[in-house]
């Protein structure tokens, strides 16, 4: 499985911050933005991985995290020239993706719960199609919503509702197989001249292949896409992980347990940072 992190956002809702910063490398408590979508992909078992970043931006992002090589992973880059919505995402990484399936995830979610493994393991068990997860919200209308039936299973998703058919909304994370590609290439663009990723999902569900895994109420998930929920994440994190002794979303970590670099890759990188965070990188092992 191929992962794809949209990172191309220009931020507008962040504005002025991000005008000298694009938005996925801005800070979310100790660590950049994009660390946090990377860490799920990571998560998944994923090591080949594409970036979608906006233009002008591959010097900052490559200063950041390389081809992946210390991670042991293989990151590439691509630009979005202009912003047509999630699902072109699918497009641009179409070459990319080739014959296998992948995971789309967007830059600025941020997702935690002790058992999240559990959670990507279900969706990378499918027998086929797509998974998505239904994350509970007091108010959804901001969302993309899901509506289940008696038995549990998706029969609708609106964008946006004015009138929501349930507190279930979809974040920002997707796993497909490969017909996603054919999906996107024969999508219409909306209202607002963007491909939707509802539409993609509406697609699967209408082929009866679309497998909704609904997260626990106590899951951690959170959209830093403006400032005030910027600030929120921000705390959010610095509260898990005081109250956990958890260092979220770190990419070393993940490639340590995982086997991706071994004890003395961490230990180099270690070497190359301040005692605080030397100190941090030695409780990981």
């Amino acid at each position: 499985m191929k992962g794809i992190i949209l990172a191309a956002g220009k931020g507008s809702r962040l504005y002025p911050m991000t005008r000298p910063v694009c938005k996925p490398l801005l800070p979310v408590y100790d660590k950049p933005m994009i660390y946090y979508p990377l860490a799920v992909l990571l998560e998944a078992g994923i090591r080949d991985i594409l970036i979608i970043i906006p233009p002008g931006e591959e010097g900052p992002f490559y200063r950041l995290l390389g081809s992946g090589g210390r991670l042991g992973v293989n990151i590439t880059y691509e630009v979005q020239e202009v912003a047509r919505g999630i699902a072109d995402a699918l497009l641009i990484g179409s070459q990319f993706i080739g014959n296998d399936d992948v995971c789309l995830v967007l830059g600025d979610n941020i997702f935690y719960s002790p058992k999240f493994g559990g959670y990507l393991n279900k969706a990378l068990q499918r027998p086929d199609g797509a998974c998505v997860f239904g994350y509970y919200v007091d108010d959804p209308r901001a969302f993309g919503v899901v509506e289940f039936d008696n038995e549990g299973r998706a029969v609708s998703i609106e964008e946006k509702p004015r009138y929501p058919k349930s507190n279930y909304i979809i974040p920002g994370l997707y796993f497909y197989d490969n017909s996603v590609v054919d999906i996107a290439r024969n999508l219409e663009p909306s209202a607002r001249g963007e491909l939707e990723i509802t539409d993609v999902n509406i697609e699967y569900m209408r082929r009866g292949q679309l497998h909704v895994v609904k997260l626990d109420r106590d899951f951690v998930w959170l959209d830093a896409g403006t400032a005030d929920s910027l600030l929120y994440s921000a705390q959010e994190v610095k509260r898990v992980q005081d109250q956990t002794g958890r260092y979220i979303a770190c990419p070393e970590e993940i490639a340590y347990r995982r086997g991706y670099i071994d004890q003395k890759t961490v230990l180099r990188h270690a070497a190359e940072l301040d005692k605080t965070l030397y100190g941090r990188y030695l409780e990981c092992l």
